[in-house]
């Protein structure tokens, strides 16, 4: 059996997801589709141009690290408190309201237990991706809605960051997964977190004011935090994306996290192209021809409700209310943390593999039909008339 090289497969990944990638702007669309669509099209389910993806699977992880660590770089105590004052009880609120709909979902279908739970857990968040990039430049940095939403997302980030923890401890077999989860939260984190800013604080911050002046050593140096807080979080009960959020959290008080957040964006998104890619490329045909229904309704609930439960909890915060019907919409669809979790949960062993391409399917789905529903009425960058159409 032939035997792909690593620059072959590389190759293949990315000359594919720009030719979709090409079709899905020309139709308006946004461009995580297209890569998850590349790899089900010449995956080894598709036309089998690359049969081993083992290399893109490994290749895909690095990508949500890398996509955590810039995520906790924004997120520096000054901004933390800003968020817990403004949006902390409406995002804790539809965070819960949105699992409590997943879970009611699970129920109806009567499936597992975990999977219920997992499936709660992937329905509770937005599309960052999604909901940032459909967002004008002028809107993100200087209008209220761009910090309601930006505020909304970052604080789910931190929720994801608990599931991600809580997920570790329940696929480590533990007789009392309770405990091991409050070891691990009260314990464990908080001591993790404060060695982790000590040494930001006395080594890699004065590495980054001492060596400022040569970029690729800035770059480097902050490649290899986060790695090495990725590999320290996984060697004591964490996951590797835990450890990478972590990584950017202690670093982002650091003069320099503004350029280092900025300079790995690229390597982001290469790697998030390769992550997307892998999931398409695990997609059974098979399966989703029996999923495709539920996933349907599924994602039907998505996109009618949580518009509707956004736009009911800023109004009853009293903040914002003349925007809340557009941050509803634009918040309105499945998040790309709830295909990681979904991947990951499936990989240890919590969930069977129908429930993985069900919360995938579903995803994907809201994916599809969201960015129209905002292009069509509110200013974007894809705007499909030059009323709308902002940079």
């Amino acid at each position: 059996m032939h035997s792909e090289s690593i620059t072959e497969v590389i190759f293949l990944v990315f000359v594919g997801s720009v030719v979709l990638a090409t079709i899905a702007l020309y139709a308006r669309q946004v461009m995580i589709v297209a890569y998850i669509l590349a790899g089900a099209l010449i995956g080894p389910l598709g036309l089998g141009w690359i049969t081993d993806t083992s290399m893109v699977q490994q290749a895909s992880n690095i990508g949500i690290m890398f996509l955590l660590f810039l995520l906790g770089l924004d997120l520096s105590p000054i901004k933390l408190i800003k968020l817990f004052r403004s949006m902390v009880l409406v995002t804790g609120l539809s965070s819960t309201a949105f699992g409590l709909m997943g879970f009611a979902f699970a129920y109806m279908l009567g499936l597992p237990m975990t999977d219920s739970i997992i499936l709660c857990f992937a329905m509770m968040f937005s599309s960052t991706i999604i909901g940032i990039k459909l967002l004008p430049t002028t809107a993100l940095h200087h209008k209220p809605i761009g910090e309601v939403i930006i505020s909304i997302l970052l604080l789910q980030d931190l929720i994801a960051l608990g599931i991600l923890i809580t997920m570790h401890s329940m696929a480590s077999h533990t007789h009392n997964i309770a405990y091991a989860a409050a070891l691990l939260f009260f314990i464990v984190l908080p001591a993790f977190i404060l060695i982790c800013y000590l040494i930001v604080r006395w080594l890699v911050g004065r590495l980054l004011a001492r060596f400022d002046r040569f970029k690729e050593y800035t770059f480097l140096l902050a490649i290899g935090w986060c790695l090495g807080v990725a590999e320290a979080a996984e060697s004591i009960g964490f996951s590797y994306e835990s450890g990478a959020f972590i990584a950017g959290i202690t670093l982002a008080a650091s003069p320099l996290a503004p350029y280092i957040a900025e300079s790995l964006k690229p390597v982001r998104d290469f790697f998030l192209v390769i992550f997307f890619f892998s999931l398409g490329a695990e997609i059974q045909p098979q399966t989703i021809q029996e999923l495709i229904y539920p996933a349907l309704l599924l994602a039907a609930g998505i996109l009618i409700l949580k518009p509707l439960v956004f736009r009911w909890m800023i109004n009853f915060a009293s903040q914002h209310a003349d925007k809340s019907t557009e941050v509803g919409v634009r918040l309105g669809q499945g998040s790309e943390f709830s295909l990681l979790i979904a991947a990951l949960a499936w990989t240890q062993g919590l969930i069977a593999v129908e429930t993985k391409y069900l919360i995938q399917l579903a995803c994907i789905l809201s994916f599809l039909v969201s960015p129209y529903w905002v292009i069509l009425r509110y200013p974007s960058p894809l705007g499909l008339t030059e009323k709308l159409r902002r940079d």
